[in-house]
Protein backbone atom coordinates (compact mmCIF):
# COMPACT_ATOMS: atom_id res chain seq x y z
CA UNK A 1 0.00 0.00 0.00
CA UNK A 2 1.49 3.31 -0.91
CA UNK A 3 1.82 5.88 1.43
CA UNK A 4 -0.18 8.33 -0.08
CA UNK A 5 -2.88 5.51 -0.02
CA UNK A 6 -2.24 4.98 3.75
CA UNK A 7 -2.34 8.59 4.96
CA UNK A 8 -5.49 9.14 2.66
CA UNK A 9 -7.53 6.10 4.71
CA UNK A 10 -5.98 7.45 7.78
CA UNK A 11 -7.87 10.95 7.10
CA UNK A 12 -10.56 9.28 6.26
CA UNK A 13 -11.14 7.59 9.16
CA UNK A 14 -10.85 10.56 11.28
CA UNK A 15 -13.85 12.15 9.34
CA UNK A 16 -15.83 8.81 9.99
CA UNK A 17 -14.78 8.76 13.83
CA UNK A 18 -15.37 12.42 14.04
CA UNK A 19 -18.17 14.27 11.93
CA UNK A 20 -21.76 12.83 10.45
CA UNK A 21 -20.40 13.30 6.47
CA UNK A 22 -20.79 10.46 4.05
CA UNK A 23 -17.41 9.36 3.19
CA UNK A 24 -16.37 6.39 0.92
CA UNK A 25 -17.00 2.93 2.20
CA UNK A 26 -13.89 0.82 2.29
CA UNK A 27 -13.92 -3.06 2.10
CA UNK A 28 -10.36 -3.79 3.58
CA UNK A 29 -10.55 -1.13 6.44
CA UNK A 30 -8.39 -2.09 8.87
CA UNK A 31 -7.74 -0.93 12.41
CA UNK A 32 -4.29 0.36 11.65
CA UNK A 33 -6.49 3.21 9.58
CA UNK A 34 -8.03 4.44 13.00
CA UNK A 35 -4.51 4.44 15.00
CA UNK A 36 -2.89 6.53 12.44
CA UNK A 37 -6.30 9.13 12.44
CA UNK A 38 -5.48 10.62 15.23
CA UNK A 39 -2.36 12.62 13.14
CA UNK A 40 -5.48 14.28 11.66
CA UNK A 41 -7.45 15.11 14.14
CA UNK A 42 -6.54 18.97 13.30
CA UNK A 43 -7.47 18.22 9.98
CA UNK A 44 -10.65 17.88 10.57
CA UNK A 45 -11.08 21.09 13.21
CA UNK A 46 -10.12 23.03 9.63
CA UNK A 47 -12.69 21.07 8.18
CA UNK A 48 -15.56 21.85 10.90
CA UNK A 49 -14.20 25.27 11.35
CA UNK A 50 -14.36 26.08 7.61
CA UNK A 51 -18.15 24.91 7.87
CA UNK A 52 -18.94 27.34 11.34
CA UNK A 53 -17.06 30.37 9.60
CA UNK A 54 -19.15 29.54 6.25
CA UNK A 55 -22.62 29.61 8.33
CA UNK A 56 -21.40 32.31 10.69
CA UNK A 57 -21.02 34.61 7.56
CA UNK A 58 -24.12 33.70 5.62
CA UNK A 59 -25.92 34.37 9.41
CA UNK A 60 -24.22 37.60 9.43
CA UNK A 61 -25.68 39.17 6.22
CA UNK A 62 -28.83 38.58 7.94
CA UNK A 63 -29.02 38.87 12.10
CA UNK A 64 -26.89 40.30 14.39
CA UNK A 65 -23.71 38.86 15.39
CA UNK A 66 -25.12 37.43 18.62
CA UNK A 67 -28.01 35.04 15.96
CA UNK A 68 -25.10 34.16 13.70
CA UNK A 69 -22.92 32.94 16.52
CA UNK A 70 -25.60 30.68 17.50
CA UNK A 71 -26.24 29.52 14.22
CA UNK A 72 -22.63 29.32 13.27
CA UNK A 73 -22.21 26.64 16.84
CA UNK A 74 -25.62 24.33 16.16
CA UNK A 75 -24.07 23.93 12.46
CA UNK A 76 -20.61 22.54 14.13
CA UNK A 77 -23.19 20.56 16.52
CA UNK A 78 -25.04 19.03 13.87
CA UNK A 79 -21.43 18.21 11.83
CA UNK A 80 -20.09 16.30 14.66
CA UNK A 81 -22.89 14.94 16.30
CA UNK A 82 -22.20 16.31 19.51
CA UNK A 83 -19.32 14.14 19.76
CA UNK A 84 -17.09 16.93 21.78
CA UNK A 85 -20.17 17.55 24.01
CA UNK A 86 -20.58 14.67 25.19
CA UNK A 87 -16.84 13.58 26.12
CA UNK A 88 -17.34 16.75 28.11
CA UNK A 89 -20.56 16.18 29.55
CA UNK A 90 -19.05 12.55 30.52
CA UNK A 91 -15.70 14.21 31.55
CA UNK A 92 -17.30 16.94 34.10
CA UNK A 93 -19.53 14.07 35.67
CA UNK A 94 -16.81 11.85 36.62
CA UNK A 95 -14.27 14.14 38.20
CA UNK A 96 -16.83 16.37 39.60
CA UNK A 97 -19.07 13.32 41.33
CA UNK A 98 -15.80 10.72 41.75
CA UNK A 99 -13.65 10.73 44.55
CA UNK A 100 -11.55 7.60 43.36
CA UNK A 101 -9.76 6.60 40.28
CA UNK A 102 -12.55 4.10 40.37
CA UNK A 103 -15.78 6.01 40.74
CA UNK A 104 -14.14 8.47 38.27
CA UNK A 105 -13.77 5.42 35.50
CA UNK A 106 -17.32 4.27 36.40
CA UNK A 107 -19.36 7.44 36.20
CA UNK A 108 -17.58 8.13 32.69
CA UNK A 109 -18.80 4.93 31.22
CA UNK A 110 -22.13 5.77 32.32
CA UNK A 111 -23.99 6.89 29.70
CA UNK A 112 -26.78 8.99 31.71
CA UNK A 113 -25.77 12.83 32.18
CA UNK A 114 -25.45 14.13 35.72
CA UNK A 115 -25.84 17.57 37.40
CA UNK A 116 -22.21 18.43 36.61
CA UNK A 117 -22.44 16.82 32.84
CA UNK A 118 -25.39 18.77 32.29
CA UNK A 119 -24.11 22.17 33.66
CA UNK A 120 -20.69 21.97 31.81
CA UNK A 121 -22.05 21.31 28.92
CA UNK A 122 -24.50 24.56 29.33
CA UNK A 123 -21.56 26.73 30.55
CA UNK A 124 -18.99 25.56 27.75
CA UNK A 125 -21.65 26.47 24.87
CA UNK A 126 -22.81 29.60 26.55
CA UNK A 127 -18.96 30.81 26.73
CA UNK A 128 -18.40 29.63 23.00
CA UNK A 129 -21.66 31.51 21.66
CA UNK A 130 -20.88 34.59 23.74
CA UNK A 131 -17.38 34.70 22.71
CA UNK A 132 -17.62 34.76 18.61
CA UNK A 133 -20.16 36.67 19.39
CA UNK A 134 -17.65 39.64 21.18
CA UNK A 135 -14.93 38.76 18.39
CA UNK A 136 -14.89 41.77 16.03
CA UNK A 137 -16.77 40.49 12.47
CA UNK A 138 -13.15 40.50 10.76
CA UNK A 139 -11.68 37.93 12.96
CA UNK A 140 -14.68 35.14 13.32
CA UNK A 141 -13.91 33.19 10.15
CA UNK A 142 -10.20 32.81 10.61
CA UNK A 143 -10.81 32.45 14.72
CA UNK A 144 -12.99 29.83 14.19
CA UNK A 145 -10.55 27.61 11.79
CA UNK A 146 -8.17 28.39 14.31
CA UNK A 147 -9.94 27.30 17.46
CA UNK A 148 -10.94 24.16 16.21
CA UNK A 149 -7.65 23.06 14.85
CA UNK A 150 -5.61 23.94 17.59
CA UNK A 151 -7.92 22.65 20.21
CA UNK A 152 -7.90 18.71 18.55
CA UNK A 153 -4.03 19.56 18.58
CA UNK A 154 -3.82 20.08 22.18
CA UNK A 155 -6.53 17.01 22.43
CA UNK A 156 -3.79 14.76 20.48
CA UNK A 157 -1.00 15.69 22.07
CA UNK A 158 -2.91 14.70 25.02
CA UNK A 159 -3.18 11.50 23.97
CA UNK A 160 0.54 11.37 23.13
CA UNK A 161 1.74 12.30 26.74
CA UNK A 162 -0.64 10.17 28.68
CA UNK A 163 -1.53 6.51 29.00
CA UNK A 164 -4.68 4.79 28.10
CA UNK A 165 -6.44 4.34 31.56
CA UNK A 166 -9.05 1.41 30.86
CA UNK A 167 -7.91 -2.07 30.40
CA UNK A 168 -10.93 -2.93 28.46
CA UNK A 169 -10.59 -2.58 24.81
CA UNK A 170 -13.22 -0.19 23.11
CA UNK A 171 -13.62 1.75 19.77
CA UNK A 172 -11.86 4.47 20.49
CA UNK A 173 -8.22 2.74 21.93
CA UNK A 174 -6.47 2.28 18.92
CA UNK A 175 -6.17 6.28 18.21
CA UNK A 176 -4.99 6.86 22.27
CA UNK A 177 -1.43 4.99 21.24
CA UNK A 178 1.78 5.49 18.98
CA UNK A 179 0.67 8.77 18.40
CA UNK A 180 4.40 10.07 18.32
CA UNK A 181 7.38 11.38 16.32
CA UNK A 182 6.34 12.89 12.90
CA UNK A 183 2.51 12.40 13.33
CA UNK A 184 2.29 13.78 16.33
CA UNK A 185 4.40 16.96 14.37
CA UNK A 186 1.82 16.36 12.01
CA UNK A 187 -0.81 17.06 14.29
CA UNK A 188 0.69 20.06 16.17
CA UNK A 189 1.53 22.00 13.05
CA UNK A 190 -1.46 21.72 11.46
CA UNK A 191 -3.37 22.56 14.50
CA UNK A 192 -0.65 26.11 14.83
CA UNK A 193 -1.05 27.20 11.42
CA UNK A 194 -4.52 28.65 11.25
CA UNK A 195 -3.10 30.98 13.96
CA UNK A 196 -1.10 32.37 11.40
CA UNK A 197 -4.52 34.43 9.77
CA UNK A 198 -5.16 36.18 13.10
CA UNK A 199 -3.25 39.23 15.17
CA UNK A 200 0.41 38.72 16.32
CA UNK A 201 -2.00 39.66 19.68
CA UNK A 202 -3.79 36.29 19.56
CA UNK A 203 -0.97 34.53 20.41
CA UNK A 204 -2.18 34.77 23.98
CA UNK A 205 -5.20 32.44 22.91
CA UNK A 206 -2.57 29.38 22.57
CA UNK A 207 -0.58 30.43 25.89
CA UNK A 208 -3.88 29.66 27.38
CA UNK A 209 -4.77 26.95 25.25
CA UNK A 210 -1.46 25.37 26.39
CA UNK A 211 -2.37 26.14 30.30
CA UNK A 212 -5.73 24.64 29.56
CA UNK A 213 -3.82 21.59 28.33
CA UNK A 214 -1.39 20.91 31.39
CA UNK A 215 -4.07 21.41 33.76
CA UNK A 216 -6.21 18.66 32.18
CA UNK A 217 -2.96 16.45 31.86
CA UNK A 218 -2.14 17.15 35.87
CA UNK A 219 -5.38 16.32 36.78
CA UNK A 220 -5.82 13.19 34.30
CA UNK A 221 -2.62 11.58 35.67
CA UNK A 222 -2.81 12.48 39.18
CA UNK A 223 -6.10 11.27 39.41
CA UNK A 224 -6.17 8.35 36.82
CA UNK A 225 -3.01 7.33 36.26
CA UNK A 226 -0.48 8.20 39.13
CA UNK A 227 -2.71 5.40 41.58
CA UNK A 228 -2.95 3.08 38.60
Amino acid sequence: MSLLRTELRAARAAVMFFTRLPVPSSADWEPDDLRRSAAYFPAVGWLVGGVAAFVWWLGSLIWPPLIASGVSLAATLLLTGAFHEDGWADVCDGFGGGMTRDRVLEIMHDSRVGAFGAIGVVMMLGLKWHSVAALPAALVPAALVAGHALSRAASASLMASLSYVRADSIKAKPMATDLSGARLGLALVSGLVPMLWLPWSAGWAVLAVIVARGACELIFYLVLLAVA
